[in-house]
């Protein structure tokens, strides 16, 4: 069963927020200001925050930027994973994942269907692994982004979390590429 281990130390680690919209700024960005909140209150580091428009080069350039900073950890989007023809979050990401992350998405309708019942299937959400960096991609709602943090990446990012946690795996994320240099 699922647990802290109050024995271990709490392990911060880089978070970076992304917005994905065509209208939202700065002072309207209600599901950044919500993931932004939950970070602090969790004692992580917010390493940076920005928003671009809904469009598949603006995203996938921002998100590979960040995943080739050592402060970067983890990357999580907000917005874009609808049916739209401007949701085009997944399709931006999707392809520079190294390692797919299905049980993101999983659970993560699993938490949503509790709240909102069948409307959840109206979401993309979706995860993986690039540049041995964590992104997680969310709706653009700031229930959605409740959801996601505090039923998954809230545990999954503490290393006290018992019977494992990302923080344990990531010093290994990128050892296939150690592998090979060495």
């Amino acid at each position: 069963m699922a647990r802290l281990d109050e024995t271990r130390p709490f392990i911060p680690v880089g978070i970076a927020v992304l917005t994905v919209s065509d209208t939202r700024t700065p002072e309207t960005d209600r599901s950044g200001d919500t993931l932004v909140a939950r970070i602090a209150d969790a004692g992580h580091r917010l390493v940076a925050r920005a928003i671009v428009p809904d469009d598949i080069a603006a995203i996938r350039t921002q998100v590979e930027a960040w995943t080739r900073e050592d402060a970067v950890d983890v990357v999580i989007t907000t917005g874009g994973t609808g049916f739209t023809g401007r949701d085009v979050t997944p399709e931006a990401l999707e392809p520079i994942f190294e390692k797919r992350m299905d049980g993101f998405s999983e659970v993560f309708h699993r938490i949503s269907y509790d709240k909102i019942g069948t409307s959840t299937i109206q979401s993309r959400a979706t995860g993986g692994v690039t540049n041995a960096t964590f992104i997680f991609v969310l709706p653009g709602s700031p229930g959605a982004c409740k959801d996601a943090w505090d039923g998954i990446l809230k545990a999954q990012l503490d290393y006290r979390h018992m019977p494992c946690n990302f923080v344990e795996i990531m010093p290994r994320l990128d050892e296939h590429l150690k592998r090979s240099a060495g």
